[in-house]
């Protein structure tokens, strides 16, 4: 009993349904986005810490427990048209997938490091979407269309920083996904098809909103863009996510 009740609790951290409704309940009710953020990156460090002290014999379901609920989120951000909850539905699938590197026993300063190039994305599309509520009062796909001509600076960052999330070369999360899938072929060839298949969802999600938001008709109001200093932090953070994604493949590959 002991034993499952650690297992529940790092379950609330690193989703699993249906706790993971916990997590999204309570992101939906906060909308500030540095408080966002403080979860976005605490949130699956609690999990990984949990799971680490406690050192618990983790049972072979929770392989196909934390597929299907990353596969189920990632499914259901196919049809979501607000950019904080396709955020926080991208965070629960991507957490989810850490019970793998947890259970095949993957040192513990490489699976915070895992959480820290999955998470820091995740932050900044937070920011990016509370510029749009700034801008146009809400961050709705199809409500603020043709962003990629009304504000290109804004545009240019958001699309990197989807692009980021979505485990795309050569950020973090694309060489953690990578090493997943090769390291399951040879052993568990239906994990690695499931796991690519969540890879494809993130993909499809994460062009549904670029489209969603970027083209299609330009606002007659006039917005204003993004400023050279924020550009400036925005890209450093980036850069530093590329570098980490290329000594992080290095290290994992």
């Amino acid at each position: 009993m002991p034993d499952l009740l650690i297992i529940l609790l790092a379950g609330l951290f690193l989703p699993l349904f249906p706790l993971s409704m916990v997590f999204n309940a309570l992101l939906d009710r906060i909308q500030h986005p540095w408080l966002r953020s403080v979860l976005f990156i605490a949130w699956p460090f609690n999990g990984l810490f949990i799971l680490l002290y406690s050192q618990v014999n983790l049972p072979d379901w929770l392989l196909a427990l934390a597929l299907s609920t990353s596969a189920l989120y990632a499914f259901r951000m196919l049809s979501l048209r607000e950019v904080n909850q396709w955020n926080q539905f991208l965070a629960t699938s991507l957490w989810s997938l850490l019970w793998l590197p947890v259970m095949q026993d993957t040192p513990p300063a490489l699976l915070y490091g895992y959480a820290i190039g999955m998470s820091v994305p995740l932050v900044l599309l937070a920011f990016l979407s509370a510029g749009l509520v700034r801008r146009f009062g809400a961050a709705y796909t199809g409500l603020t269309t043709g962003l990629a001509r009304t504000i290109p600076r804004y545009s240019g960052l958001l699309v990197t920083v989807v692009v980021a999330a979505i485990a795309t070369p050569l950020f973090p999360s694309f060489f953690i996904m990578l090493h997943l899938v090769v390291d399951s072929l040879s052993v568990m060839p239906l994990v690695a098809m499931a796991l690519l298949l969540i890879w494809l969802l993130w993909s499809w999600a994460g062009a549904q909103l670029i489209q969603g938001l970027i083209v299609g008709r330009a606002s007659d109001i006039k917005i204003a863009d993004m400023g050279n200093t924020t550009i400036t932090l925005y890209s450093m953070v980036l850069i530093a996510l590329v570098v980490g994604g290329i000594i992080l493949g290095g290290v994992i590959l």
